[in-house]
């Protein structure tokens, strides 16, 4: 076994449901439940899900994209990474076009839509102000991506790291479970890839996060985000 896990964990549905009431991170927790409570305005009929996300896809996928935390009107308001956002507008399209998603969209947890082989998560569960969680806040949430990547070990092949905060909040994760990191630490970039020899094969990729200060600044394009999720594909052999 890769990760160490937390109170012998049987499965990641038992482990998304204890996500979902972790109250570690005071700041966090303020936050995320007062933006539940005053809402946007657009978004006033809506109850806000104000609880840390779990990560969402099968527990057999062999592709994990990992991005950063969830938006305070995007997944802190629907319950499912990258949906209700421009952010995940971007990365379910890519997946979609693909063939990594049952369709393109994705706008709330029972609008059908299916993952393939892939499991999306974040080394950050709560919606952190202004986007940016604090070291602290990182590193309060690291066992729940280890006991995560735990029980997707015997079938992840790939990583797909958005961004480089994730880059830096994975690297420890993978390091503490036996995985040789090269020395000096590789650097997150776009179209990085690294093989990591430990347990069973491993390839991490980068890639641009699907911000929209990325994609509208064109930083980040579709054919970019796609480009790179198709080697994730095949470096994984997902059909």
């Amino acid at each position: 076994m890769w990760f160490g896990k937390l109170g012998g964990v049987p499965d990641l549905a038992d482990l998304d449901h204890r996500v979902t009431t972790c109250r570690r991170c005071p700041r966090l927790v303020e936050w995320r439940e007062e933006v539940a409570r005053v809402k946007r305005a657009s978004f006033a009929d809506w109850d806000y899900w104000g609880r840390p996300v779990p990560g969402f896809g099968p527990a057999d996928a062999s592709i994990a994209i990992v991005g950063l935390a969830p938006a305070a009107h995007g997944a802190n308001r629907t319950g499912r990474m990258f949906t209700g956002d421009r952010s995940g507008d971007v990365l379910y399209a890519a997946l979609h076009a693909v063939g990594l998603a049952s369709q393109p969209t994705s706008t709330h947890i029972g609008d059908g839509l299916e993952l393939y082989g892939v499991r999306i998560t974040a080394p950050v569960k709560c919606a952190p102000p202004e986007n940016k969680p604090t070291p602290s806040e990182r590193d309060n949430c690291r066992p729940w991506l280890a006991e995560e990547l735990s029980l997707l070990a015997p079938t992840l092949r790939v990583i797909v790291v958005l961004g480089a905060f994730g880059w830096q909040a994975l690297l420890p994760v993978l390091s503490a479970a036996g995985w040789r990191i090269p020395v000096p630490r590789p650097k997150f970039g776009h179209g990085v890839t690294v093989a990591l020899a430990g347990p069973a094969p491993l390839t991490l990729l980068g890639c641009y996060h699907v911000s929209q200060q990325n994609t509208f600044t064109g930083r980040l394009t579709p054919a970019m985000v796609e480009a790179v999720l198709t080697a994730a594909k095949d470096i994984a052999g997902v059909e």
